[in-house]
């Protein structure tokens, strides 16, 4: 259990962080406020890491509003166990959260790259939430994100570890023209997550995120298993043993309605404009813990509403995030209490 998610975080202002160097008070006895000195991080907080004030910090991370690549350059050699972000989308129709040109995706993205590159640690993994698109005018898809891919391993020298993808079985049919209108496409229900390390064999453990087995192989392991080999020609032995869970395929399905979800209550009460695109705490968290061991250091350069932040913060992970708007810095804050 993350003992931070049940005490108030009280802050005493220092030159050096802002709204920082907080205090953790307990909301019941000097007894459980001494308990949570040990669940702490032991490595130093990461806002040391940085110059710059942080626009808030919390028992194990901190929020910096400004340009993330200029944070990014910040920030040490190979100092980072993992990076994990969702970037604005090259879409036809620009948000309001920012958007660049297809056209231009691949350049924009590049230092970027270059420079999470840099900070990672031999063995870190650079997670990377990108969707794709359909090209102006026409029912077909763009392959900007393809292109981004083939620049980050083939002229950075990142490794593709695995490409994964984000079923969201909640995404609302679009686009309009030719797939509600014209009827001539299906609907789009899935994103790329690319996952990209520095070396051939970062840190990783699928057995952090194991699923439930089946009621099937539940049976199986109950009742044994006759071996014999499949028309594929795999041979199957009796060998089965309870493995604590099945391994998870690398598509997540994970969905994204959180209209009703605590960010967004909080928002209203607070007349404050929530994020218009948040990807679900499932799937940073899924990262979090498969690539990383306990007060490891996340990064997300463009964490719009802190979804990466507050899922780090409560896997006991230390964590960084930027985002250069004001007005999401500040919604993000509700996450936390602050």
């Amino acid at each position: 259990m993350n003992l931070s998610e049940h005490y108030v975080l009280a802050s005493a202002r220092s030159p050096r962080s802002g709204s920082s160097q907080y205090s953790v008070s307990a909301k019941r006895s000097p007894r459980v406020r001494e308990t949570l000195r040990l669940f702490r991080p032991a490595r130093p907080h990461p806002v040391e890491l940085i110059t710059q004030v942080p626009a808030y910090r919390t028992t194990w991370g901190a929020m910096f509003e400004g340009d993330a690549l200029g944070l990014l350059r910040g920030l040490p050699d190979e100092s980072v166990d993992l990076v994990v972000t969702s970037p604005p989308y090259a879409l036809h129709f620009k948000k309001e959260y920012g958007n660049v040109d297809k056209r231009e995706y691949v350049d924009w993205f590049r230092p970027f790259g270059r420079e999470i590159l840099r900070v990672l640690k031999q063995q870190g993994s650079f997670v990377l939430n990108i969707g794709g698109s359909y090209n102006a005018g026409v029912p077909t898809r763009s392959l900007y994100h393809f292109h981004l891919l083939l620049m980050l391993c083939d002229e950075l020298g990142f490794h593709l570890a695995q490409e994964c993808f984000w079923f969201n079985p909640a995404k609302l049919p679009s686009p309009a023209e030719w797939v509600n209108v014209r009827r001539v496409r299906i609907k789009d229900s899935v994103e790329y997550v690319w996952w990209l390390s520095k070396d051939p064999m970062p840190k990783a453990d699928n057995r952090r995120v194991l699923n439930e087995y089946s009621p099937d192989m539940k049976r199986l392991l109950v009742r044994g298993y006759r071996a014999k080999e499949r028309p594929s020609g795999h041979k199957i032995t009796n060998k089965f043993t309870d493995q604590g869970g099945a391994i998870p395929s690398n598509v997540l399905e994970r969905g994204n309605n959180e209209s009703n979800s605590e960010y967004i209550r909080r928002c209203a009460e607070h007349g404050l404009k929530p994020h218009p695109a948040r990807f679900p705490s499932a799937l940073p968290e899924f990262f979090i813990k498969f690539l990383t061991e306990s007060e490891a250091l996340v990064v997300d350069p463009f964490a719009g509403s802190n979804t990466t932040g507050a899922t780090a913060e409560k896997l006991d992970r230390r964590w960084l995030s930027f985002e250069i708007e004001h007005k999401y810095v500040q919604a993000s804050r509700l996450r936390f209490d602050l």
